[in-house]
């Protein structure tokens, strides 16, 4: 599919999605949420597809929030279903099977903010800031914010984010739990890289679990989390990946959970 609003490459089974309105910085409009939508159901129907990063076209912004211009617009009606479907295509990013990693290069406010947030892993340029800002609109986050803040950072600092509409440093972030790692501008593309080799060096259904245990666990009570990863352990040791994995430990040799 050509994308408009959306860069797509790929590298040795990585794909990475650019946010590509840089006049904007890069901010998200209807149609970019729905080019999204369309890019993420072509990562799920690629089994290729090892991984997948997210970031955002130049220097200043990863996502710098939604499209206000559009935004202004919208009546009662048209805001929920503009949040609702926004926070769907953010949830089926969230729950891809395959490690999904931001990248954030510059201003992840608002809606950017919440689209790093609803990826798995986030790696901020030491110029990266984030921020929910939009009580200085007179409205809340609309993508997860509220949602998804509090469950990276906790009550209390989520809430004073977001009554404030104060934006973090990439520093900070990553003091609260934010951000999982802040490099230099220049360094961004080679950390992230470094980081998805280390991952799919693993076991790629090992990885799957992972997310699969993580991701429908914080929705349920500590007994069925347990269950569910139970499950999905006793899953893990009928795979060959279990045999390669372990036989390779006793063999002292690293394994190849893609051979055959």
């Amino acid at each position: 599919m050509n994308f408009e609003n959306l860069k797509i490459t790929d590298s040795g089974g990585i794909r990475t999605i650019t946010i590509n309105r840089p006049e904007k910085l890069n901010a998200l409009n209807v149609a970019t949420i729905a080019e999204l939508s369309s890019a993420i159901s072509e990562v799920e129907a690629d089994d290729g597809i090892e991984a997948l990063v997210i970031t955002g076209a130049g220097e200043k912004a990863f996502v710098a929030g939604a499209d206000i211009s559009e935004l202004s617009t919208l009546g009662p009606v048209e805001a929920k279903e503009f949040a609702l479907r926004g926070q769907e295509v953010f949830r089926r990013l969230e729950r891809l099977a395959i490690p999904v990693i931001a990248a954030v290069n510059g201003y992840a406010l608002g809606g950017g903010c919440e689209l790093s947030m609803a990826c798995h892993i986030r790696v901020a340029s030491s110029k990266a800031v984030f921020g929910q800002p939009e009580v200085k609109l007179g409205l809340i986050p609309g993508y997860g914010g509220t949602q998804r803040l509090p469950r990276l950072v906790g009550r209390g600092r989520a809430v004073e984010m977001l009554l404030t509409g104060r934006n973090v440093t990439a520093e900070e972030a990553q003091r609260i739990g934010l951000v999982n790692a802040v490099c230099e501008p220049d360094e961004l593309e080679v950390v992230v890289t470094e980081l998805l080799v280390s991952i799919l060096a693993n076991g790629p259904l090992a990885v799957s679990h992972c997310l699969e245990a993580v991701n429908s666990g914080l929705e349920m009570c500590l007994d069925d989390a347990s269950l569910l990863e139970a499950t999905l352990f006793g899953v893990g040791a009928a795979s060959d990946q279990m045999r390669e994995g372990t036989t390779a430990f006793l063999e002292r040799r690293k394994p190849d959970f893609r051979k055959g």
